[in-house]
């Protein structure tokens, strides 16, 4: 059995599922955040304890970035901005947060990351809002 001919025909929707699974990831590890302000509040304290500058406003900017990045890759909506955003995002948090860290604690940030830095490089693939922007564009 050829593998590569008899799997390469779901690559779009693959890519479509990663982008379903880590947009949900990032709606669900921010949603409190956004609908309580006093978990926003602890998510300031833990960036504050961890050296950042202004760590309310990095927490609102962390927070929204990621909720907005997790609508965008489960509809396939600027996928690649979105992606990029979320690089620097987690690679600030991987040099922030989790050096020295146990790797259970640092998994999320790297996977995070991982994934982000996939879709800068792939975009979001046949079943995307983008791709269908762009045949509207040519």
């Amino acid at each position: 059995m050829d593998l590569q001919k008899t799997f390469s025909k779901y690559s779009d929707l693959s890519l479509l599922l990663l982008r379903i699974a880590f947009g949900v990831r990032l709606i669900w590890g921010t949603q409190d955040n956004i609908l309580s302000y006093d978990r926003m509040l602890e998510f300031a304290g833990f960036l504050e304890a961890n050296g950042f500058p202004l760590p309310i406003f990095s927490a609102f900017v962390s927070v929204y970035l990621q909720f907005a990045a997790g609508v965008c890759w489960i509809l396939g909506f600027w996928v690649r901005e979105s992606a990029l955003v979320m690089m620097a995002n987690f690679i600030i948090a991987f040099l922030m947060v989790h050096i020295g860290d146990t790797y259970i604690n640092t998994a999320p940030a790297i996977h995070l990351l991982t994934i982000s830095f996939f879709l800068v490089c792939s975009g979001g693939g046949k079943y995307a809002i983008d791709s269908k922007v762009m045949i509207l564009k040519k």
